[in-house]
């Protein structure tokens, strides 16, 4: 057995994580026995992150990102588990095509889950038929692509996905009450405008009340206002937010120009600090990335045709992790652990993942609190090599641990990738 010693915990404890040959947390506690696999020294040892939102692109637009270079990216940034949306060409929404993106899954570093799809084509007989994650990233009233469904057909998937004990993630925004008066505009801001703060809530709101009755456990993805956070809260569903929507605001846009959109869009300034304050006092249930890549050559267009999206996977967890070891703000670092790792474990069924404890998969990532460096694109391994947070700085991981194999690690100063498989968490 191997065995990480003397590491800070979220919780301020220092103790040693033996890691049995199966790949699971053997014991955490003082001097224990076995082969010394790193000397933390103080440095700080947290669960794995779960990402339970990212698009890969694959199928279909492996130019923009693939299983291989996305979990390279997410295992340097410390995240050990991620979840492919269905948006994908062609979308998950039939077992064949779950296949044929699982074949392709298997080529990432990390574990994966995958959702399935819902629209007018979907077949939900194969794909329950399959070792679903979730459904969704549902999308209600607008859509980015063909996905969007309308309420009958939520409903029934509802139904559908309670009868299979699957979660559903609502992707919330009512196109009926964007500001159509702000496409005149052709600023970096138009966009924000047009996709309007009220037509996250009421979408939330009314996701949720669809949802009442049918039993069905509904997840509210990327949530960009205290409104919709507070709409998903009070209709007894579970929240999202992603880094971009906690770091960055409509004061943002004319630096970031068409790299600033994506959806739901960039919000006021006040907006995002109520969103922080969510996050710090426990409101907000998880932070995921939204992971959504595109090449240079595509958001380098007009704010009407550049693609909505951003890259995220592997700067999510550091920088909340330099946002914690800031004494200007509240949040902490048990904080940073719930809303990336326990919560979402526990939301979407994983008791094998989330926690440092006896029994769970040794999914670890270990940093150092004090090291911080600036965040640049070119340095990142995505396959878009650009970012939203350009000169942020993170706090980046030293190692990352897949089920007890080193994934990822720069402990020794150069940076390694280790080949390993990752598994479908719902096999």
């Amino acid at each position: 057995m191997r065995v990480i010693r003397n590491a800070e915990l979220a919780d301020g404890r220092t103790r040693d994580v033996r890691i049995a040959d199966d790949g699971r947390i053997d014991a955490v506690g003082e001097d224990l026995d076995g082969e010394t696999l790193v000397d933390a020294d103080g440095m700080l040892l947290l669960p794995g992150m779960v990402d339970v939102h990212v698009h890969f692109r694959q199928p279909g637009d492996a130019h923009k990102e693939t299983w291989s270079s996305g979990s390279r990216s997410a295992a340097a940034g410390g995240v050990t588990t991620v979840v492919d949306q269905p948006n994908t060409d062609p979308p998950t929404t039939t077992g064949e095509a779950f296949d044929a993106k699982e074949d392709l899954a298997r080529n990432a570093l990390v574990d994966y889950g995958i959702n399935g799809g819902v629209t007018e084509e979907w077949d939900p007989d194969s794909l329950f038929e399959r070792p679903l994650f979730a459904l969704g990233e549902v999308f209600l009233a607008d859509s980015t692509g063909d996905m969007g469904i309308d309420t009958e057909l939520f409903e029934t998937a509802l139904e559908r996905a309670a009868d299979a004990d699957v979660p559903v993630t609502v992707h919330a925004e009512d196109a009926d009450l964007f500001d159509e008066g702000a496409r005149e505009r052709d600023d970096a801001d138009a966009w924000s405008a047009y996709r309007t703060a009220e037509a996250e809530q009421i979408a939330v709101e009314d996701a949720v009340a669809v949802a009442d009755g049918t039993g069905a456990q509904v997840h509210v993805a990327h949530t960009s206002t205290p409104e919709g956070v507070d709409a998903a809260k009070d209709g007894g569903a579970t929240c999202e937010v992603t880094p971009h929507h906690l770091f960055l605001s409509r004061d943002d846009l004319d630096a970031l120009g068409t790299f600033g959109r994506m959806n739901p869009p960039l919000r006021s300034e006040e907006r995002r600090a109520a969103l922080v304050e969510r996050l710090v006092d426990g409101t907000i249930d998880v932070v995921a990335t939204d992971h959504a890549p595109h090449t240079r050559e595509e958001k380098q267009a007009s704010i009407w045709d550049a693609p909505s999206g951003v890259p995220g996977v592997e700067t999510a967890l550091p920088l909340l992790l330099a946002a914690a070891r800031d004494d200007d703000t509240a949040l902490t670092f048990e904080r940073v652990r719930d809303v990336t790792a326990a919560n979402p474990a526990d939301i979407f069924g994983l008791p094998q993942k989330g926690r440092i404890e006896e029994g769970r998969d040794a999914d670890l990532v270990l940093v150092d609190p004090d090291e911080t460096e600036p965040i640049r694109g070119e340095r990142l391994h995505s396959k878009c090599s650009w970012t939203p947070f350009e000169g942020f700085e993170g706090v980046f991981p030293k190692t990352t641990l897949v089920r007890g194999n080193r994934v990822y690690d720069r402990l020794g100063g150069a940076e390694s990738f280790l080949p390993t498989a990752g598994q479908n968490v719902r096999r």
